[in-house]
């Protein structure tokens, strides 16, 4: 005893730990947003912004100072020279003339700091913070996709719900009329096949009982592998109003405004390239030959040379493809204009058939208010009628199967109106009509 003692303990230990952590969701908006927490292409928000970042400050580092080690050995085909009757005249005054050297050697640095560069680094930075918008508009495109997948299964649970619940409430008249007859059977007053008869009609309402719990089990570990946390029992959401055909806020369309955020901060670099630079620059190094080219040719020995200034270069290069250019982000527009037009389109496709199928399934639902009350009518007219022998069990069997089958219909008509309403607030991505 103290050994089973011990071990419901630790037992009960481990569920208060596990506890926690499985935070039941119910509701549809709830499962949604987990489901949205949970999918793992969430991550790369994160990953998109510090990859700007880095990015960004990468090209920012072009203000820096410009640092170039090299080292540098030549040997030249011919070198500066005095001229023959130079030399001659410095040989008469006893001055020894060597010339320069056909080997050179130099090892120097320069740097240089931009002062003005037409925008070019700013327009630079403003396309890698654009392309991280692109890529951002993407995944929460393919995140906003998950809540589809949550309906799919969220509704489905709720209609099998409701068929449990059904088949519960058939199994229940099932089970009185099945007292009702095994008494009067001991009375005589009906066969013992009448009594049997029902009977088998219930274990085989019980039978499908156990399949639909099984199915509602499995989907509900589905629900809740995609949620990321325990769902136990969903909650029917209550109907909503959605206005179909209107401007909607889908995050696609916010991906087809990045894309053309970012052939205009392209375009802006296209045009930056074609401004001239401004730059300072020191360049020093020690070698041979220096600056000093007369003293060299007198002296082969390596000296310390150095030289600052400023530069103003203007590269023309980018004026022959810039037609070119300016033509390919003219198309990259109209290709994401192109693509806005075509989802905008099937959107209100999907909008008006998801309105009509609203509509739809509330006429039907409507009509099934007035089926199940005849049904349920018919029923108890088949009930008193077996018990004063005018019909046999089999009508009976009938007549409760086609009031059950009633409701199940209007069940399911209920379930696939609510699903088709959020199905549209999912289309258009706008809340309720206040």
């Amino acid at each position: 005893m103290s050994t089973i003692m011990k071990r419901s303990a630790v037992l009960s230990l481990s569920l208060f730990a596990v506890l926690p952590a499985l935070v039941q969701a119910q509701t549809l908006e709830e499962c949604q947003q987990a489901a949205e927490r949970n999918y793992p292409l969430i991550g790369q928000y994160g990953l998109i912004e510090k990859t700007a970042q880095l990015s960004v400050a990468n090209v920012a580092k072009g203000w820096l100072p410009q640092v170039q080690a090299t080292a540098q050995a030549t040997l030249q085909s011919d070198v500066t020279a005095w001229p023959e009757q130079m030399q001659a005249m410095m040989t008469q005054m006893g001055i020894g003339v060597k010339g320069l050297k056909k080997d050179q050697y130099r090892v120097g640095i320069d740097v240089s700091q931009t002062l003005f560069d037409g925008g070019d680094m700013s327009s630079r930075q403003a396309v890698v913070r654009q392309q991280a918008q692109v890529q951002r508009a993407q995944a929460e495109v393919s995140v906003y996709a998950v809540r589809q997948r949550v309906n799919e299964m969220y509704f489905s649970l709720l209609l099998i719900d409701q068929q449990i619940k059904l088949n519960n409430d058939l199994q229940a008249l099932l089970e009185a009329n099945e007292k009702k007859l095994a008494s009067m059977h001991e009375r005589g007053t009906a066969a013992r096949s009448d009594y049997q008869s029902v009977k088998a009609e219930r274990l085989g309402v019980a039978e499908q009982l156990g399949a639909l719990r099984q199915q509602r089990a499995t989907l509900l570990r589905l629900l809740s592998v995609l949620c990321g946390m325990e769902v136990s029992s969903p909650v029917k959401p209550a109907p909503t109003t959605v206005v179909a055909l209107q401007a909607n806020c889908r995050p696609e369309l916010k991906a087809f405004d990045a894309q053309l955020r970012l052939a205009d901060a392209q375009q802006r670099q296209l045009d930056a390239a074609l401004m001239p630079r401004l730059s300072v620059f020191a360049s020093g190094f020690y070698g041979y030959p220096g600056y000093n080219m007369f003293n060299d040719m007198l002296h082969h020995d390596w000296s310390w040379n150095g030289m600052v200034g400023a530069r103003l270069t203007w590269n023309i290069g980018a004026l022959y493809t810039r037609k070119n250019d300016k033509a390919r982000l003219q198309q990259q527009r109209l290709m994401a204009e192109n693509s806005r037009q075509v989802f905008l389109f099937n959107n209100r496709l999907e909008q008006l058939q998801q309105s009509e199928a609203v509509e739809r399934y509330r006429k039907q639902m409507e009509a099934d208010v007035e089926i199940i009350e005849l049904r349920h009518q018919i029923r108890l007219s088949a009930e008193s009628k077996l018990a004063h022998g005018i019909i046999d069990v089999n009508d009976l069997v009938k007549e409760l199967n086609n009031e059950n089958a009633a409701r199940v219909q209007q069940s399911i008509h209920e379930i696939e109106m609510l699903k088709e309403m959020y199905n549209l607030k999912y289309t258009t991505n706008n809340e309720e009509k206040q």
